[in-house]
């Protein structure tokens, strides 16, 4: 117990903050995305595919857009105020949730909120790298992740409550979620200053051939892992169309992403803090597992009891695996090209998770659920054997 709080003890009061601003941003996103995929299907009349499409744009677009924020980071050497530009961007395309009347509409709520997150993602990431010693970056994107997900599961949570309280007014509840965003915003504004190496030094254009030639084969590698990883996991909207799918009440159906996302915050920051002391490789490799496993049990059983027992065990996946792989990122960029390390990462990564969740969504509406769920386990398995063919050590901490 006393080196675990030993850890917390030395991790920077930025990566704090930064933790604490995603809680709160989280708690707005969730409180309207646990919500959407059934207000879209029944208030809205779209079909699932639509609803896949939509997600994959989205989600998509935020971490395509990384790799512009991320490159302009490392070439102006500033990373808070896109940070602070993206987070209040995500904020002030909120009140299109409430005011939407067709799928359009929804859909460009959609992106600008995605497109928010683009901008703010790869700066903050890179900020965490810079604030924090190295020996300890897999504990602190692990606290920043868990701090994250704390708002994931506590925003559906008081989505859920006001669902009841209000007797499934939607739009009621995307109001509220205007609130934490304003919060989120206020304390990143003036809770956090750049680290004084962030600021000086002189900066050449990070896309400049001889500086993209300093991303070595390790991180393209990883990069490319990522991309598979996506492939295999695919929008969390049909987590929600599963429980849907259940019978559990439309009101319930956030406690859907409660479930995924309380595993996920408890089990981030230990995983993360593991990742700093074993293999990268072996470490990703069960989170691969766990992630067939889960979706094995997702496509097996239409009981709600089952469909959360799968969840919990795609939060686990999470946990496993998403700080660690920011870390493993940050382990093989170099300091002045972070950013657009984050950025290519997150390109990748988007390109996959768009054509995903929209396969995913047209396996759904022509096969069924359950051959959705399977054909992620099959991808997984291609995770698996890519891991296979690198040799481990490189992803191994020193």
């Amino acid at each position: 117990m006393k080196p675990y709080s030993n850890t917390l003890r030395r991790i920077p009061t930025g990566v704090w903050v930064l933790g604490f601003v995603s809680m709160l941003m989280d708690i707005s996103s969730e409180m309207i995305h646990s919500l959407l995929p059934q207000f879209m299907v029944t208030t809205l009349g779209t079909s699932v595919l639509a609803v896949g499409i939509i997600e994959g744009m989205a989600e998509a677009t935020a971490l395509i857009v990384k790799i512009f924020s991320g490159v302009l980071s490392d070439y102006i050497g500033k990373r808070k105020g896109l940070a602070v530009f993206g987070y209040a961007l995500g904020t002030l395309t909120k009140p299109l949730f409430a005011l939407a009347s067709s799928t359009g509409i929804v859909l460009t709520a959609r992106v600008l909120d995605r497109i928010g997150k683009g901008i703010r993602g790869a700066p903050r990431d890179a900020l965490v790298a810079d604030i924090t010693p190295r020996h300890l970056w897999g504990a602190a994107f692990g606290l920043r992740q868990a701090l994250d997900t704390a708002g994931a599961f506590l925003g559906p949570l008081l989505a859920v409550g006001l669902m009841l309280l209000w007797a499934d007014d939607f739009r009621a509840v995307f109001w509220v979620a205007v609130i934490p965003g304003i919060l989120a915003v206020s304390l990143l504004f003036f809770g956090i200053r750049e680290p004084e190496q962030a600021k000086s030094g002189k900066r050449t254009n990070p896309i400049r051939r001889e500086n993209l030639q300093r991303l070595n084969s390790s991180f393209w590698w990883v990069a490319a892992i990522g991309a598979i990883f996506m492939l295999a996991r695919f929008s969390d909207a049909f987590l929600v169309l599963r429980g849907l799918q259940a019978g559990i009440p439309i009101a319930l159906t956030p406690l859907v992403m409660v479930a995924m996302n309380v595993v996920y915050a408890v089990s981030a920051y230990p995983f993360g803090k593991l990742a700093d002391r074993v293999n990268h490789a072996r470490l990703l490799a069960f989170g691969l597992i766990v992630l067939i496993a889960a979706d094995l049990v997702l496509a097996h059983s239409n009981h709600w009891s089952t469909i959360l027992a799968g969840v919990a065990l795609w939060g686990i996946h999470m946990g496993m695996t998403q700080g660690l792989l920011a870390a493993m990122v940050a382990d093989t960029a170099p300091a002045g090209l972070r950013g657009t390390a984050y950025g290519i990462f997150n390109l990748m990564s988007g390109l996959t998770l768009l054509i995903a969740s929209g396969l995913a969504g047209f396996i759904w509406d022509r096969f069924g659920a359950a051959t959705t769920f399977y054909t992620a386990a099959a991808f997984c398995l291609f995770a698996l054997a890519g891991l296979a063919l690198q040799p481990a050590r490189q992803y191994t901490q020193e």
